[in-house]
């Protein structure tokens, strides 16, 4: 009985609308909107609850260090400026690291393009000369084996499979984007570069437009010379 009450139609009932007289506020709230909005307040309830119990059972006696390093800005706990956490020498190292992962990631996409210009390159100039032929019997084989032989009757390799075109075209579009990687890797290597050099010691400035040599739309640091003890 019961998979047949089941089976009959039932009527869907719909939620009223919110009334003529109360238009002005708004949508009639559902109570699939309530689920939801008296789920949101009871797990606020319970952390609000967690952290009363957390503050009750604290011990007086502890410590940590945020608890000077950090400071309430409109109820919201901020960590104090580190701008002077590491010293000099720790920065120059830092950069240095930096500078080594970005050179030997060029490195090893330059050796990528070389790879893959060298195989593209052995694609283009030296097509497989690997044909199958098929003979209905020894004298038509025979027949073949002997055309072939012969400078003039070589297959055709125009004619390649569209399966080889579109591979060839992805390593060539792969060759593109690793040479630009490669660019964008160069101007940021010798970005670090330059400004690791400016941390360090020396008396330097900054030329002027009039005293490039060659111009150029980035900024040019000239050392003074000194005397090396």
């Amino acid at each position: 009985m019961s998979s047949l009450r089941n089976a009959l139609p039932r009527r869907a009932h719909k939620e009223r609308a919110q009334p003529q007289s109360r238009k002005k506020f708004g949508l009639l709230e559902k109570h699939k909107d309530y689920v939801i909005r008296a789920k949101a307040y009871h797990k606020k309830e319970e952390s609000i609850r967690r952290l009363k119990e957390k503050a009750a059972f604290r011990n007086p006696d502890e410590f940590y260090f945020k608890m000077i390093k950090t400071k309430t800005v409109d109820g919201v706990h901020r960590l104090e400026g580190e701008a002077n956490k590491y010293t000099q020498e720790e920065l120059m190292l830092m950069k240095t690291q930096d500078i080594g992962y970005v050179l030997q990631k060029l490195q090893s996409e330059r050796n990528k393009i070389e790879k893959l210009t060298t195989m593209l390159h052995s694609l283009d100039n030296n097509p497989s000369s690997r044909h199958v032929y098929f003979a209905e019997d020894r004298e038509e084989a025979k027949e073949i084996k002997s055309q072939s032989g012969r400078k003039d009757a070589l297959p055709d390799f125009d004619d390649i499979p569209d399966h080889i075109k579109r591979k060839t075209a992805a390593s060539y579009r792969e060759l593109e984007g690793r040479k630009k990687r490669v660019q964008e890797l160069e101007k940021l290597y010798m970005d670090m570069s330059l400004h690791k050099e400016l941390q360090k010691k020396g008396r330097k400035r900054k030329l002027r437009e009039e005293e490039i040599v060659c111009p150029t739309s980035k900024a040019v640091y000239k050392w003074r010379s000194e005397r090396k003890r």
